[in-house]
Order: C-alpha cells, then sequence, then structure tokens
C-alpha cells in the first residue's frame, strides 16, 4: 500500500520535468528563428555610433560647452 503513495509522487516530478522541457524547446525555437531572421548590422554589439551622435552625448554628460558643440556641430555638417 505505501508503494503506491510513494510511486504517485515521482510521477508530480515527471510531469514538472515534462514542462520544463517544452519549455526549453520553445525557447530554443525562438532563438533560433532570431538568429536566423536578424541580419548581419542590426545586433547592438555591431552598433557603431557617427560622430554627431557622440558630440550629442559628450554635450549631454557636460564634457563640453554649449559653444564647443555649437562649433564641432558646425564642423561636422560642412
Amino acid at each position: 500500500m505505501m508503494g503506491g503513495e510513494w510511486g504517485s509522487g515521482w510521477m508530480g516530478f515527471g510531469g514538472i520535468w515534462m514542462v520544463l522541457l517544452w519549455v526549453l524547446v520553445i525557447l530554443g525555437i525562438i532563438v533560433l528563428i532570431r538568429r536566423i531572421w536578424v541580419r548581419p548590422g542590426e545586433s547592438g554589439a555591431d552598433f557603431q555610433p557617427t560622430a554627431l551622435e557622440i558630440l550629442k552625448g559628450r554635450y549631454a554628460r557636460g564634457e563640453i560647452d554649449r559653444e564647443e558643440y555649437e562649433q564641432m556641430r558646425r564642423d561636422l555638417s560642412n
């Protein structure tokens, strides 16, 4: 009689493992789809800011004042 109760407890673990397996399979499919569909150069690691974006960042951080920013922006646009 006790063996039946002990065995049913392990069946619960089987259900949990099955759910985890399906979650991993679905996540794997999502990762594969993203790798196939994302073209080279679109990922965040390949992003290279333009000179104007760098200049705007320096101004936003307070590294340069408004006059320097305006002069450098004019230089970049020419």
